[in-house]
């Protein structure tokens, strides 16, 4: 029996979104995707809540025009202050609820840490997830304003992105976590360099995997395991010199010439 074709939206506000879309073309090749990076008006991260819920919007409204069964938010700053998600017109996913579910079944020691842009961790967004599934759980946050304008410079192996994780990470290996979210969908694209610095005990979440189970569950979808060409339609408010450089590190394929529009 052949699977549903469905047409999924995803964005973000840059590049680090690729890695949601990557997570979904693995499980579900079949469908159409279309990406929008808000390259304009990176980063999400240091956006007052009432900004981001204007941006989101707009995303919103230009993936609607493209015919979408649904959207993936694929930014933790803007699953952290979006409202009202039942009154879309089509099922929108954050990555928030997904990860903090996943976290707490992880976490044996009950001690688990979130590296984040700065508005994902003043909203607590997470703390209030994770407590609210376990309120015994210990949370320890840390804002991590430079890595994402790392990310979208491809300084993924760069030796000042090893210095400043170690800088990030210290106070969470300090406090003994035994579980780190990464709560931002740029911060796979550094996991090899994340993992030096914590070692190879504490077990990582990635935000960027968690959301696309909890699609399929909804659409009833199973685990596809073909090898098909992904059919990805890419947009972007402005220019990404980085596109060439990160695009391939996710797909292993050159990157899709992107249409630039403006929202």
């Amino acid at each position: 029996m052949s699977l549903p074709i469905l047409k999924i939206g995803v964005f973000d506000s840059g590049l680090g979104g690729l890695t949601v879309l990557k997570s979904l073309f693995e499980k579900a090749p079949q469908n159409q995707y279309f990406y929008l990076g808000d390259t304009a008006r990176l980063p999400y991260g240091s956006k007052s809540p009432k900004v981001l819920r204007k941006y989101i919007d707009q995303n919103v409204q230009f993936l609607l025009t493209k015919k979408v069964d649904a959207i993936v938010v694929a930014c933790n700053s803007a699953s952290s202050v979006i409202e009202n998600l039942n009154e879309f017109p089509v099922p929108v996913f954050d990555v928030i609820k997904p990860s903090a579910r996943a976290a707490v079944t992880t976490s044996l020691e009950e001690r688990i840490g979130i590296i984040a842009t700065r508005t994902t961790i003043s909203q607590k967004t997470y703390v209030k997830a994770i407590q609210s599934l376990n309120p015994l759980i210990s949370v320890f946050q840390q804002a991590c304003p430079l890595l994402v304008p790392l990310v979208e410079e491809a300084w993924l192996e760069d030796p000042i992105t090893n210095l400043v994780l170690y800088r990030y990470l210290s106070a969470l290996l300090q406090a003994q976590v035994d579980t780190l979210i990464l709560g931002c969908t740029h911060y796979p694209l550094l996991l090899p360099a994340i993992r030096k610095v914590v070692g190879p005990d504490i077990n990582i979440i990635s935000s960027a995997n968690c959301v696309v189970d909890e699609v399929l569950l909804h659409f009833k979808l199973p685990i596809n395991n073909e090898k098909l060409d992904a059919k990805i339609e890419l947009y972007l408010t402005d220019a990404s010199p980085s596109l060439d450089t990160i695009y391939p590190k996710i797909f292993f394929s050159p990157a899709p010439q992107p249409e630039l529009i403006y929202l």
